[in-house]
């Protein structure tokens, strides 16, 4: 199975975000731009879990999110990779209590090896991709324009277990399917 653990931003948020790039997505032709309906910021990715071991996962998420604690958030920012010279990618970052987020992810991705998936990944940085260039760009003027973005603020409560169906969504996208989600109530 193709998994990831997520933080999924309201629809609020999303909307908010969508509403300030719709009028700007056309100045980027050369982007491939996510559909907003598959937005989130990744904790853990594992790209081939053994679904045996999905009950497991689930269990071992549920005591990673029991130890968390919710944190109040806001999309703001951007940034790309691997750099706004040669990007590659185009996102927007999240400003949130940041030592509480990178234990989110560090307790998503110790999860995720425990119960017997391989995690894939760098370094772990919080960030929604917004798109993808086919070939390595320039996109100083894209980052400068997300530094000037402030979404509204949520309350980062829950972190959720997503399947990845590569290609099953519409043009030839990812489909993803919510398998669960655990409340932070650390």
């Amino acid at each position: 199975m193709r998994l990831f653990v997520a933080i999924t931003p309201p629809d609020e948020v999303v909307e908010h975000l969508d509403a300030f790039l719709d009028v700007r997505r056309e100045a980027g032709p050369e982007m491939r731009w996510s559909p907003p309906a598959l937005w989130h910021l990744t904790l853990a990715f594992c790209a081939d879990f053994p679904g045996r071991r999905l009950e497991e996962l689930g269990e071992r998420l549920a005591r990673a999110a029991a130890r968390r604690h919710p944190v109040e958030a806001r999309l703001a920012a951007g940034g790309a990779f691997p750099g706004v010279a040669h990007a590659r990618v185009l996102w927007v970052g999240l400003d949130a209590d940041r030592t509480e987020v990178e234990r989110m992810a560090t307790g998503a991705r110790a999860a995720v090896a425990k119960a017997g998936g391989h995690v894939d990944g760098q370094r772990f940085r919080p960030h929604l991709t917004l798109a993808r260039l086919g070939h390595p760009g320039d996109v100083v003027r894209w980052v400068r324009l997300l530094d000037g973005y402030e979404g509204p603020q949520w309350r980062l409560d829950t972190i959720e277990l997503v399947a990845s169906h590569l290609g099953e969504g519409p043009r030839g996208r990812p489909r993803h399917e919510s398998i669960c989600s655990w409340p932070l109530s650390g």
